[in-house]
C-alpha cells in the first residue's frame, strides 16, 4: 500500500508548490493568493525508488466561515487519514496564532508530522527558524519549494521513518492473484464482486456511493487462490462533495498499486465516458494490468450496442493490448470468461525475460526502424534486459539514449509487446547510456607516430 503524506498550514504558505516539486507535476494551481486550493488534490510521487501519495491540501486559519470551514473540516480529515504529515509554515511571516492552532491539533492526533519552514530564500535562516521551535514539534526543515531548495532533505528524512514497502502479495493478507474492481460509482462494481464470487459477499444497493472502503477478500476457484479488492467509486472531483468519499478515492488507487490486475467496470448504458479514460491512465500510469468489462450489456438495443463498439474501438486505441469483455453482473453473463484474460495478463505481466531472447527481439526492431540520427549521429542501441515485472521493464543500453524520441520509444514497446505476445500489460522500456572509457583521457602517440606526424606537419608546412 502506498503512504499517505498530507500537506497542511495556513493558506498560502506554499503548501500546493511543495506539492507540485513532489510529484514532478503541475496539478495544483499556483498564485500568490491565500485560499486559491479549495478542494483536496492528491498525487503519486516517488522518491528515491519509493512511491508515495501526496495530499494537498486548503489552507487553514483558524476563523474559517461558510466554504472556508468546509475547507478546513476536510483538511483535518486528511491528517486523519495521513501516514506523516508535513507542517508548512511561512519563513516570512514568523510564527502566527494559526500555526500554533494547527501545531496543537496535530498533537491531539498523535501523527508522525515535520515541520516545514518555506520560503527561506532572503531571510537568515538561523533567526527565521528559531521561533518555530516553540511549537515543539521537533527539527525545523529549512525549504525553498519554488526552487527545490531543501526539498531532497526533507524528503530523505521522511523516507527514514516510512516502514519498508510491502512486495505484491504480501499486503492486507492476500493470496494469489491480487484483483481489483475499479470504474465510477454504480457501475455494478459490488454486484460483480459478489458474481465472481459466488456468494453476496459485499453490500449492493441502487445508490452511488455504497462502497465506502477497499475491501480485499481472499477465496479459491478451481484450487486457484484469488484476493478480490472492492473498490469505492471514482467520479470528476467537481461532483465530490461528502469528505468519506474524499478519501475513499485515495484507497482506490492505493488498491490500484496494489493490485496485480485492474478489471475496470465501465456502464454500457452510459458509453465510454471521460472519466473512465482517466481510471483507465491512472491504472496504465501504474503498470498494472488491465481488463475492461462493460457491464449491463443485456438488454440493450442493437444499434446502441453497435455505437459503444464503434467508440471502443476508436478511443481505445492507446490501450490495444487489453481485452474487452461485454458481461451481465446481474445475470452473470459473460463473467466467467473475465478468469482466462486475468490469468492470461497476470502471467503475462509476472513473465521472466531472457536477456537473449530481448536483445534479438531489440536487433531486429533497429534493424526494421532505425533511431533517427542526433547532431549528426545515429543513435545506437545494442542490448536488453529484463529490469522488472509487474509491468515488464525492459532496460535497453546504447549510446544517446537520453535523445531517444517518444514516438520511437512507443515503437521499440509495441514491438516488444507483440514479439513477446504479452497480453493485457503494458510495457515500459527504460534506457541507459554507457560511459566512453576514453573519455577525459589523452592519446599518447608512440616514437614512430610522433615521427609520423613531424614529416606530415613538414608538408603541410611547404605546401603553405
Amino acid at each position: 500500500m502506498l503512504p499517505v503524506i498530507a500537506l497542511v498550514g495556513r493558506p498560502n504558505v506554499g503548501k500546493s508548490t511543495l506539492f507540485n516539486r513532489l510529484t514532478g507535476r503541475r496539478d495544483a494551481l499556483v498564485a500568490n493568493h491565500a485560499g486559491l486550493t479549495r478542494d483536496r488534490k492528491y498525487g503519486e510521487a516517488e522518491i528515491d525508488g519509493h512511491k508515495l501519495l501526496v495530499v494537498d491540501t486548503g489552507g487553514i486559519s483558524g476563523g474559517e466561515a461558510g466554504i472556508d470551514a468546509v475547507m478546513a473540516q476536510q483538511s483535518m480529515q486528511a491528517i486523519e487519514e495521513a501516514d506523516i504529515v508535513l507542517f508548512l509554515v511561512d519563513s516570512h511571516a514568523g510564527l502566527t496564532p494559526a500555526d500554533a492552532m494547527i501545531a496543537d491539533q496535530l498533537r491531539i492526533r498523535s501523527k508522525p508530522t515535520y515541520l516545514v519552514a518555506n520560503k527561506v530564500d532572503g531571510v537568515n535562516p538561523d533567526i527565521a527558524l528559531a521561533p518555530f521551535y516553540e511549537l515543539g514539534i521537533g527539527d525545523v526543515f529549512p525549504t525553498t519549494a519554488t526552487q527545490g531548495r531543501g526539498v531532497r532533505t526533507l524528503m530523505r528524512r521522511v523516507l527514514e521513518d516510512l516502514p519498508e514497502p510491502l512486495e505484491i502479495g504480501q499486503a492486507e493478507g492476500a493470496t494469489g492473484i491480487k484483483i481489483a474492481i475499479v470504474g465510477r460509482p454504480n457501475v455494478g462494481k459490488s454486484t460483480l464482486v459478489n458474481r465472481l464470487l459466488g456468494e453476496d459477499r459485499v453490500v449492493v444497493y441502487d445508490q452511488p456511493g455504497t462502497t465506502r472502503d477497499s475491501v480485499y477478500i481472499n477465496y479459491e476457484r478451481n484450487e486457484n487462490p484469488y484476493t478480490l479488492i472492492d473498490t469505492a467509486g471514482v467520479r470528476r472531483r467537481k461532483n465530490i462533495k461528502e469528505s468519506v468519499e474524499k478519501f475513499s478515492i485515495v484507497k482506490t488507487l492505493q488498491a490500484v498499486e496494489d493490485a496485480n490486475v485492474v478489471v475496470l467496470v465501465i456502464d454500457a448504458r452510459e458509453g465510454l465516458v471521460d472519466q473512465d479514460m482517466h481510471l483507465m491512465g491512472t491504472v496504465i500510469q501504474a503498470g498494472r494490468a488491465l481488463v475492461v468489462a462493460l457491464n449491463k450489456w443485456d438488454g440493450l438495443e442493437t444499434d446502441h450496442r453497435d455505437y459503444v463498439k464503434t467508440e471502443l474501438e476508436r478511443r481505445l486505441r492507446f490501450v490495444e493490448f487489453a481485452d474487452v469483455h461485454f458481461i451481465s453482473a446481474l445475470h452473470g453473463t459473460g463473467v466467467g470468461h473475465l478468469y482466462e484474460s486475468i490469468e492470461a495478463a497476470y502471467q503475462s505481466a509476472t513473465d521472466k525475460l531472457s536477456t537473449n531472447q530481448l536483445t534479438r527481439i531489440l536487433r531486429w526492431a533497429v534493424t526494421e526502424h532505425q533511431p533517427p540520427l542526433v547532431n549528426g549521429h545515429r543513435i545506437k542501441l545494442r542490448y536488453a534486459h529484463a529490469g522488472g515485472q509487474n509491468p515488464p521493464v525492459i532496460v535497453v543500453h546504447g549510446n544517446q539514449t537520453e535523445q531517444v524520441p517518444a514516438h520511437y520509444v512507443r515503437y521499440l514497446e509495441k514491438t516488444f509487446r507483440k514479439s513477446l505476445r504479452l497480453q493485457g500489460t503494458p510495457v515500459k522500456v527504460e534506457f541507459r547510456t554507457g560511459d566512453n572509457p576514453y573519455a577525459g583521457k589523452k592519446n599518447k602517440l608512440t616514437h614512430r607516430q610522433k615521427a609520423k606526424k613531424r614529416r606530415l606537419m613538414k608538408f603541410v608546412k611547404k605546401k603553405k
